[in-house]
């Protein structure tokens, strides 16, 4: 007999399905029984569905919640950054977004949706044993400045 708590959530719950696809290290979509719950929310998430939730905080702990983050280009990884444009001063994301994962309060999972018809999405762990570097983007804005000022030295605009 299986007995659940009033409000503890369930795996079979859309919202717990995505979390639990999106905390996996190797992608979200690595195993089969992900791919409905996660091609799902990539559609809903195209047509500006809110992010499905799921409450796992039941029974005293602290749980754990997803987000997602629509990208641009104050807030992307700098591999996803567009430098096509010779004047970037807003560099387009190559992302549509992240989805953040975080289990006790520490980030867990951020999986960059919508990259590219080869990948479609690029997931950074950072559970135990990680050595993911995690995504700073104060760091990565230093990152971009230096390019842009690369580009205007070398296009005779700097000093």
């Amino acid at each position: 007999m299986l007995l659940m708590a009033p409000g503890m959530a369930r795996a079979d719950d859309w919202g717990c399905q995505v979390m639990l696809c999106l905390s996996n290290p190797g992608g979200p979509e690595q195993y089969a029984e992900c791919v409905p719950p996660i091609e799902r929310l990539w559609a809903a998430l195209r047509h500006g569905d809110p992010f499905p939730t799921c409450d796992v905080g039941a029974g005293g702990t602290q749980g754990g919640t997803t987000t997602n983050t629509l990208a641009s280009g104050g807030d992307c990884r700098e591999d996803l950054l567009d430098w096509r444009d010779p004047q970037p001063s807003d560099l387009p994301c190559r992302a549509s977004g992240a989805n953040n994962v975080v289990i006790d309060n520490q980030r867990y999972t951020r999986v960059w949706w919508g990259v590219g018809a080869q990948a479609p999405t690029i997931t950074e762990f950072y559970g135990a044993g990680s050595t993911q570097v995690p995504y700073c983007p104060v760091q990565s804005a230093m990152h971009v400045l230096q390019r842009i000022n690369q580009q205007w030295d070398r296009f005779g605009g700097g000093n």
